[in-house]
C-alpha cells in the first residue's frame, strides 16, 4: 500500500518546523519515529499534505533529570529510554511498561512525545503519564504553555494541541517517599494492543495506610482514562483485600470499553477488574517494601 502525495521537509530548526506548521495547521504533520502516523498513510486513514520530519533537530533528543522531574524530549526514542538508568531508578513504573510495547523494531525507532500525540486509547504509555500525573510541554510560533496529562487526551487520537503546536517534551515528576506502582495488561500475543491494560500508582502514609492513589487504563473507552472513583475508595484505607476488590469494583463502572473482535464489552470489564486487583496488590507491596 502506498501513501496519498505529499511534500517533505526535512526541519532544519525548531523555529523552522514551528513556523512550517503554522503555516499549513491540520494539514502538516510532524514526522519523528513514524512507528503510528506511516502505517496510517500506507492504508490512507492520515492524508497529510506535508511531513515535517523533525529528526535532524538534535537538541529535542534528551533524557534529563532537572530537580525532581525526569524530562524527556521529543526525540527520544523508547529504546533510549528502556536502557536509562534515570529512569529506571525515578521512573520505574515507565521502565515496567516499556516492554510492552510492540517489538524491539518499533521501540528502536518510536517516541514517546510521538505516542502520546497520536492519542491511541489502546495505547499503554498514555495511561502511564496518567498515573504518573506528567505534562506536556507545547511550543509554536506564538509561545509555549504546559498541559496536564488529564487536560492532554480529548479523544481518540485527539489532543490538546493546537493546529499550530509541536508536543516538544514530557514531564514526570517523582512519586513520593513510601509510594509504589504496578503495570499489567492482557494481549492475544506479546506486543498485539492490549485487550485491557492498568497503571497503578499508590503512596502511603507513616501508618501504612492509603493516602493518595491513581488508576488509569489503556483500551477502557473513547481516550485515555483515570478511575477516579475507584482510586479514591482507597484513601484513608490499608492494603486490605477487602478494599482492593471493591476500588477493583468501582474500576469496572467506571470504565467505558468500546469491545472488538477480540474481546467482548464484558469481558474487558472482568479483565479491568482482575488486572486492578493484581496491580493494587503489587504496587501496595512496593509501596509499605519502599
Amino acid at each position: 500500500m502506498k501513501p496519498a502525495p505529499f511534500r517533505y521537509v526535512a526541519a532544519r530548526s525548531l523555529d523552522e518546523a514551528l513556523a512550517l506548521k503554522a503555516e499549513h495547521g491540520d494539514e502538516a504533520r510532524f514526522l519523528a519515529g513514524g512507528q503510528s502516523l506511516i502505517p496510517a498513510m500506507n492504508f490512507r486513514l492520515a492524508q497529510p499534505a506535508m511531513l515535517i520530519d523533525i529528526n535532524p533537530l538534535k537538541e529535542l533528543d534528551y533524557i534529563r533529570r532537572a530537580g525532581n522531574v525526569l524530562r524527556i524530549g521529543a526525540l527520544a526514542r523508547y529504546r533510549a529510554l528502556q536502557r536509562d538508568a534515570a529512569v529506571a531508578r525515578h521512573q520505574p513504573l515507565l521502565a515496567e511498561t516499556l516492554p510492552h510495547v510492540a517489538h524491539p523494531q518499533i521501540r528502536n525507532r518510536g517516541t514517546l512525545a510521538g505516542n502520546m500525540a497520536h492519542a491511541d486509547p489502546a495505547s499503554e504509555l498514555p495511561a502511564v503519564v496518567l498515573a504518573l500525573g506528567g505534562r506536556m510541554h507545547a511550543r509554536s510560533g506564538r509561545g509555549e504553555r504546559w498541559i496536564d496529562a488529564r487536560d492532554f487526551f480529548k479523544g481518540a487520537l485527539t489532543t490538546a494541541l493546537k493546529s499550530d503546536e509541536m508536543l516538544t517534551e514530557i514531564e514526570l515528576p517523582d512519586l513520593p517517599a513510601k509510594s509504589g506502582a504496578a503495570f499489567l495488561e492482557v494481549s492475544r500475543r506479546r506486543g498485539d494492543y492490549a485487550m485491557m491494560g492498568v497503571a497503578a500508582v499508590v503512596t502511603l502514609g507513616a501508618d501504612g495506610a492509603c493516602i493518595g492513589a491513581r488508576l488509569a487504563y489503556c483500551n477502557a473507552g473513547e481516550k485515555q482514562m483515570l478511575a477516579g472513583k475507584a482510586a479514591q475508595a482507597l484513601v484513608g484505607r490499608r492494603g486490605a483485600d477487602k478494599y482492593i476488590s471493591d476500588a477493583a469494583a468501582l474500576a469496572e463502572s467506571e470504565i467505558d470499553p468500546q469491545g472488538n473482535v477480540h474481546a467482548s464489552k464484558k469481558f474487558q470489564r472482568h479483565l479491568a477488574g482482575v488486572l486492578t486487583r493484581r496491580a493494587l496488590q503489587t504496587a501496595l507491596a512496593r509501596a509499605g517494601a519502599a
